[in-house]
């Protein structure tokens, strides 16, 4: 069961960009996003290619994350693997609809699909 800790969610921490920051520093692309619910990190999921958000959580120990996908408002936990309905965040809840799966445009490779982790 999920059991969440002071710090683990900050309500008001902002979300660091539309995009994975890493990827987009990198010239690089990502299937989704997640967006880290203790400081606001974009990172990109554990099927992408680079794995940021997972990464980021390795190097902070900031356990939980929320989808960054419009539509989706789950959270994650990563030390009991469950998912979980949370509080609403600080704006905005998702990248732009307009920005595409995978993004961002014009990184994406053509064989994208064979690129992907399991």
């Amino acid at each position: 069961m999920t059991t969440i800790e002071p710090g683990d969610i900050d309500e008001a921490a902002p979300p660091s960009g539309a995009g994975c920051e890493e990827c987009m520093a990198a010239g690089g692309w990502w299937l989704h996003l997640r967006r880290c619910a203790a400081c606001g990190h974009v990172g990109c999921c554990d099927n992408s290619p680079e794995q940021h958000a997972g990464r980021h959580q390795e190097a902070t120990g900031h356990p939980v994350i929320q989808s960054f996908e419009p539509g989706e408002d789950w959270f994650y936990d990563y030390r009991s693997g469950e998912f979980f309905e949370g509080p609403r965040l600080a704006p905005p809840d998702s990248h732009p609809h307009s920005q595409g799966v995978p993004g961002p445009q014009g990184s994406v490779p053509p064989d994208w699909r064979s690129r992907l982790n399991p």
